[in-house]
């Protein structure tokens, strides 16, 4: 197409003296169908086109750029720094000798909405150093970059599960052990805790043994007893970490599809706190529920929303103190219905938010890093999402969104009968 251009503009370039004004209309005709052909052209395709002049002022831009950067109509003649402000513009126009200069870059822009493009500038006339301009194409690398995470997760999850079936081998086998002879060791010293308790020795037994060691003896067998079942205590709830810590990571590895039902987010809260009451009162934590009352029945499965609401209720628990305040909300809109957990906790700095959901991160001492995980596969799981919102020093705030309508899968149209031969 730029060549036959070209060579049209050469042709009529040679002979504009000799053209009447009906060849000069002619000429100006074509000019103008190809101009309107290259305009619907640049508006068709889905990067986004903006071109600039040595100064950096906008000559010219397509519809994509405006849906890319939020660059109103009629934004020709402004900066390019204003359309673009992580662009490096000095670096970019400063001319290297040499010839052709092409730029590579990668930015995020917040407006008209957060998307993740790809940048690549080039002078218009490639062929010299004095370039009249430059053209910058935006490519919308958001589905791209999602995907390539998406990828990158889905390799850390194989490979995490290939680790969790050795390690639920390597290690169950020990633990059944282990509690087994935590049991044998637990009826033993039940045996002597029932020694140590006998009554005074007779006057007869204190002269055999003689009294000065009777009493002695009983005493330390007590606290032998005692120490011995303090210990014991400590093993077994070690062993029962580790186990729960298996469990953990058997349920996030192992995923089973939803068994979609209509249900109501508020059952299911309320079921979440009946379960965790005990804990919720032990740690005096008031609770606020504030339910929709028109929810509409939402398509879940009523037993994984709960598993995410226990994992998000004590994961609020833990980042409070005595006496916080756990709030859980409902609602709905037009296409989905929400519910939200809220505490009153340390809150959650900024850098580590986007780390929250990655296999085996975890803020607290002794957690596993694979709640969040279960929740989000959990979510995603039901074609919903989950928001984060925290503030340090004020609470966090996880709010899960689920689509009311089950998602129909896309089925082909059969193709028309054909008409009968005559």
């Amino acid at each position: 197409m730029a060549a036959a251009k070209s060579s049209f503009l050469d042709k009529v370039l040679g002979r504009i003296g000799r053209l009447d004004a009906e060849g000069l209309q002619t000429v100006v005709q074509r000019l103008a169908r190809e101009r309107r052909f290259l305009e619907i052209l640049f508006n068709t395709i889905e990067d986004g086109l903006l071109v600039a002049d040595e100064t950096g002022r906008v000559l010219y831009y397509n519809q994509a750029v405006t849906r890319l950067i939020g660059l109103p109509p009629g934004g020709e003649g402004r900066h390019v720094r204003e359309c673009l402000p992580e662009l490096d513009w000095e670096r970019l126009a400063h001319s290297e000798p040499g010839g052709r200069r092409v730029v590579r870059h990668e930015f995020e822009v917040h407006y008209p909405r957060p998307r993740f493009l790809r940048l690549y500038a080039a002078p218009l006339d490639g062929e010299t150093t004095d370039s009249s301009g430059v053209a910058l194409i935006l490519h919308d690398a958001t589905e791209a970059r999602q995907q390539t995470f998406d990828a990158i997760e889905s390799e850390r999850i194989q490979a995490l599960t290939l680790l969790a079936a050795s390690v639920a081998h390597e290690i169950g086998n020990p633990l059944n052990a282990l509690h087994i002879h935590l049991q044998l060791m637990e009826r033993q010293l039940k045996k002597l805790r029932d020694l140590s308790a006998v009554p005074e020795p007779t006057p007869t037994a204190v002269r055999r043994r003689g009294a000065a060691s009777a009493a002695p003896d009983l005493r330390e067998a007590q606290e032998s007893v005692a120490k011995l079942d303090e210990y014991l205590h400590v093993a077994k709830g070690e062993i029962h970490r580790l186990d729960y810590i298996i469990t953990q990571f058997l349920q996030a590895l192992r995923p089973v599809p939803p068994q979609l039902q209509l249900a109501s987010l508020n059952d299911v809260v309320g079921k979440t706190l009946d379960l965790l009451r005990p804990e919720l009162d032990n740690r005096e934590i008031r609770v606020e529920s504030r339910l929709a009352r028109q929810l509409p029945p939402t398509p879940m499965d009523p037993v994984q929303l709960q598993q995410v609401l226990v994992n998000l209720v004590k994961n609020a628990m833990q980042a409070m103190t005595k006496g916080g305040r756990l709030t859980l909300r409902t609602g709905s809109g037009t296409d989905g219905a929400w519910v939200s957990v809220t505490d009153t906790g340390r809150g959650i700095p900024q850098e580590q938010i986007n780390r929250l959901f990655e296999p085996c991160y975890t803020t607290k001492r002794k957690g596993s890093g694979l709640g969040l995980m279960i929740v989000l596969r959990i979510v995603r799981a039901h074609q919903g999402r989950i928001e984060v919102e925290s503030q340090p020093g004020r609470g966090s705030t996880f709010r899960v969104w689920l689509p009311l309508h089950e998602p129909r899968p896309h089925l082909l149209e059969a193709p028309a009968p054909a008409p009968p031969e005559e």
